[in-house]
């Protein structure tokens, strides 16, 4: 799981293992220690209809709508997005890149693009 935090947005990527644990076990959290702080995020699933998010304790949880997660798993849709006051959510299946990268991309959902840009 990777998120993007710039001005009002926040976005989470999930690789397939992610959703995976997120259908089985309802939450998904993973964190950073800066020394004498411990930064978290999580992702929980919830029974609510839209995104929504908190921010309590160094934690940012972003809440998922069950019917979201089992289309993210079992469908082509990429992913969702939603409004909560200022702040601009989003969910989305990581995708491999075009580019080639250092990091380990064969969790990551394979890119429409790669046909396209043969």
């Amino acid at each position: 799981m990777k998120i993007r935090i710039k001005g009002n947005s926040l976005r989470y990527r999930l690789t397939k293992s992610d959703v995976t644990t997120i259908i089985k076990d309802g939450r998904l959290e993973e964190e950073t220690n800066f020394g004498h702080q411990t930064f978290r995020y999580a992702l929980q699933t919830t029974t609510d209809y839209d995104l929504s998010a908190t921010f309590h304790d160094n934690r940012i949880t972003l809440f998922v709508p069950h019917s979201m997660i089992d289309r993210l798993a079992n469908t082509d849709e990429v992913g969702f997005e939603n409004e909560q006051g200022k702040l601009f959510l989003l969910v989305e299946k990581d995708f491999t890149c075009l580019d080639n990268v250092d990091e380990d991309q064969s969790d990551n959902y394979p890119n429409p693009l790669v046909e396209k840009s043969k």
